[in-house]
């Protein structure tokens, strides 16, 4: 039973592969697809093959064969081969969906079956009559035209194999039982012939079909690598390299057609504290959410990427208005001011962006891309939280950077570049306790230039910290000269916090000068901080070893205090003086200051308000609890030389 089982089992799946051969496949469209359009471009030749042979026949028949047979059927033929050939030329010009190509390539199989079924009953029915020459022509029609047909339909492997037997069985078994035994050779030589076809189709029709695979293979790994090379990984949007070809393709095509498209910037405020504070997988979760919330603010038209970090960037075409951007950046702003959900808490982020037009802002993708940036930058330094289009002002204030950063990479930095000090104060005992050391620089070319504007472009130019280690030496000379027990407080770069080896040679500094490190503080900013905080943490951990005290400066106007203040090994903490100005005016300004008071009592810090500049900002200081202060009201800036004779004047006056 078992036995006769196996054998039923063979069986059937022997007929179902024999039946499969004559089926056009339906479980794998990608190979249908490949056969259609490859069979499309070779069908018209088939019936011009069918076509002339049948001509040349009916030639030699017209006289020899009843007119019906000799005439007026190959006449059908030809018509129904032209027929066709109209259809298939007007087929090759159409897009056909996956239900059309199945329904195109089925009739196909039953049309060949029938046409070949046709030509075979007529050139058979013309061999009875003519002479041995004509009989030859008949023969000869009937093996090349097959042979033609089956070429011409190979792609289609089951049209092919019907066309094969319908016309060859008939063929072999008419000349077989022909008495002549050349016929009868001829038949087994066709036998022969019709199997090497059989067995030629099989093998191309197995080869085209791991042809097809291998190139849907090849497409999906290109799609994947076009996927991997243009798309970003995390948020899976356009990712920096597609973002600036498609600026490139925006340019071209405002080259010919003379429209305007504007190029925008995205900086995410405050992700930074939230991946410092929650790790980076949770900043991740945020960037993903944000980049989906920016997307849905963003309409279909407009191309958007993730440049890096927390910064995405925007193409609008289309000669897009200031107006059209301005509500934009709004949606994108309302958007992300909506809390996103971290486990039990929440976090809210903002975002500033920057704007170029082109060809108002320039005239080419790269010079675009940077006045964007600049307009970020700008959005950033004033406009926090907004949206700022690159203009006139800003185009002027980059030639007067350009001028002043050029100036200082070829200047004299120990000849002009010096130190102001301010007294720190404590308004207990009236005492200076310190001075904050300031830098100034003077060029013999541009004058006097503020440090709030060469300090930014020496960090953008990368000069930062031949400009720090310069400041740094000639600060602590200074201090060399002074009281043992005055302390003086220096400001460090986020570039001078950004790696070990800038952190060595500041050490180095403070070693070679001879000063007792526990007499110097390093104030750095949240901006700083937030820059690299893990660097910034072993930096400053590092200069607390040695003995630096460190003072967290314009306390108060970032993105990430308390969560710096709880995470930095800390001593001081200067509030910014934007709190002092209308601290008598402003009941806001007045609780936060008391709120930072107390903050710092609390945690065991120093809290140095800076700012003071009246009599009555410093009474309500002290009653608020404050006993550090800085400010015009006690003294302004002063060169080195006038810092000793002030500390005697100071002292006269307690005396």
């Amino acid at each position: 039973m078992k036995i006769s089982s196996l054998k039923i089992g063979h069986f059937k799946s022997a007929a179902t592969a024999l039946f499969a051969l004559f089926r056009v496949p339906t479980d794998n469209m990608e190979l249908a697809r490949a056969q259609y359009s490859a069979f499309t471009k070779q069908i018209p030749l088939l019936y011009v093959l069918l076509s002339i042979n049948t001509i040349a026949v009916a030639f030699t028949y017209a006289r020899l064969a009843p007119p019906w047979l000799g005439i007026y059927m190959p006449a059908l033929l030809f018509a129904l081969c032209v027929a066709r050939l109209v259809h298939w030329a007007r087929q090759a010009r159409t897009e056909l969906d996956d239900d059309n190509v199945l329904h195109q390539l089925r009739r196909t199989n039953k049309l060949a079956i029938i046409i070949a079924a046709g030509f075979t009953a007529w050139a058979l029915s013309l061999y009875g009559y003519g002479d041995t020459y004509a009989h030859a022509h008949v023969s000869f029609y009937m093996a090349v035209t097959v042979i033609g047909c089956i070429f011409c339909l190979m792609h289609l492997r089951s049209a092919a194999i019907s066309v094969t037997l319908v016309v060859n069985i008939p063929y072999i078994a008419f000349f077989l039982m022909q008495p002549q035994i050349s016929l009868k050779a001829m038949a087994l030589n066709l036998t022969f012939v019709c199997a090497a076809m059989i067995t030629v189709l099989m093998i191309y029709s197995r080869d085209f079909a791991r042809l097809v695979a291998s190139r849907n293979e090849t497409h999906r790994l290109s799609d994947e690598n076009f996927r991997i090379a243009n798309l970003d990984s995390l948020t899976q949007l356009a990712n920096r390299r597609l973002f600036f070809a498609e600026l490139e393709r925006q340019y071209a095509g405002a080259l010919i057609d003379g429209r305007g498209f504007a190029v925008g910037i995205i900086d995410l405020d405050g992700f930074k504290p939230i991946n410092d504070t929650y790790g980076h997988t949770t900043g991740d979760r945020v960037l993903v959410e944000a980049a989906q919330r920016i997307q849905q603010a963003c309409a279909d038209d407009l191309i958007l990427a993730r440049l890096g970090g927390d910064e995405f960037g925007f193409i609008a075409s289309r000669n897009p208005a200031p107006e059209d951007l301005k509500a934009l950046s709004d949606s994108i702003s309302n958007q992300l001011r909506l809390p996103f959900s971290i486990g039990s808490s929440s976090v809210q982020l903002g975002c500033s962006i920057g704007v170029a037009f082109y060809p108002q802002s320039a005239d080419t993708p790269d010079v675009l891309f940077e006045r964007a940036d600049y307009a970020l930058y700008h959005a950033k330094r004033h406009h926090r939280g907004d949206m700022v289009v690159f203009s006139e002002e800003h185009e002027e204030e980059i030639r007067s950077h350009g001028i002043i950063e050029r100036t200082l990479q070829n200047a004299d930095l120990d000849a002009e570049l010096s130190m102001i000090y301010q007294p720190i104060i404590d308004t207990t005992t009236g005492e200076t306790i310190a001075f904050e050391a300031l830098a100034r620089w003077h060029s013999p070319t541009l004058g006097f230039v503020g440090p709030d504007q060469f300090i930014p472009l020496a960090e953008r130019a990368g000069l930062i910290r031949r400009v720090t280690r310069t400041l740094l030496k000639k600060a602590l000379a200074a201090l060399k000269t002074w009281p043992a027990d005055m302390r003086m407080s220096f400001n460090l770069s986020a570039h001078d916090l950004s790696d070990s080896e800038s952190v060595v040679q500041i050490i180095a500094l403070i070693n070679r000068s001879g000063i007792n490190p526990k007499r110097l503080d390093f104030e750095i900013t949240e901006t700083s901080v937030s820059h690299d905080f893990a660097q910034a943490r072993a930096a400053v951990t590092t200069f607390k070893a040695l003995g630096v005290g460190i003072s967290l400066d314009d306390f108060g106007t970032g993105y990430s205090s308390l969560s710096h203040v709880h995470s930095l090994p800390l001593d001081k903490i200067k509030v910014d003086r934007s709190f002092v100005t209308d601290i008598n005016t402003n009941p806001v300004s007045l609780k936060i200051v008391k709120s930072l008071t107390a903050l710092c009592a609390d945690m065991g810090l120093e809290c140095i308000i800076e700012g003071v500049e009246t009599e009555a900002q410093l009474a309500t200081l002290m009653e608020l609890g404050c006993r550090k202060v800085q400010g015009y009201y006690f003294a302004r800036p002063m060169p080195e030389c006038d810092v000793l004779p002030y500390l005697d004047l100071a002292t006269a006056k307690r005396a």
